[in-house]
């Protein structure tokens, strides 16, 4: 972090899932931000993740939050699907950073940004922590939300992960829209993709 550059640090959430979106967001953070909670969002439990989604919406100079679809997954793949959220994040912060902090270690160059990119980010800065949150809080409130439309796979508990539920219901009912077509679990192949 340098003095008097303002920074966002980026995440993502939902990449490894059978279903739904992967959900990104970029924030970035008042200089002497703290919060005792404050880790990566898979360290923390839900209640403390939904506890700082609201301190972090509340004190932030700017968050944004953005999904890409299963389908735009399935077209252009999960890494590409990921970086393009982030960076639709970046766009919609109402401070343009002068400073991207990306979670992990492959990025794309865009709109004249300069970035670093840190594996275990999440870990290492506040901003990139935060990113973490509000894309995990975001993904889980909206899996949950579909999950009823679609009680039988289990998103509101298993979130679209592949677990032994979520793959059961795929083969007992099928795949749904919310289903990424692009990903073959090996329990399911060959008979459903």
């Amino acid at each position: 972090m340098q003095e008097g550059r303002v920074e966002a640090g980026c995440d993502e959430a939902g990449r490894g899932p059978l279903a739904g979106p992967v959900f990104a967001a970029a924030v970035i953070l008042p200089p002497d931000f703290r919060h005792p909670l404050l880790n990566d969002s898979k360290q923390m439990s839900a209640r403390a993740r939904n506890e700082l989604r609201e301190v972090i919406e509340r004190e932030a100079i700017a968050w944004a939050v953005e999904a890409v679809s299963a389908e735009e997954i399935d077209r252009i793949n999960i890494l590409n699907a990921s970086i393009t959220g982030m960076q639709r994040a970046v766009r919609r912060l109402s401070v343009r950073p002068d400073f991207l902090l990306i979670d992990g270690n492959k990025f794309k160059p865009f709109d004249g940004f300069s970035y670093q990119t840190v594996v275990h980010g999440d870990a290492t800065y506040a901003s990139i922590a935060a990113a973490s949150v509000l894309a995990k809080t975001w993904r889980d409130e909206y899996m949950t939300r579909i999950a009823a439309e679609y009680p039988g796979y289990g998103w509101d508990r298993n979130m679209g992960y592949p677990t032994p539920e979520h793959i059961d219901a795929i083969r007992r009912f099928g795949l749904t829209p919310h289903h990424r077509r692009s990903f073959h679990p090996t329990a399911l192949e060959p008979t459903l993709f």
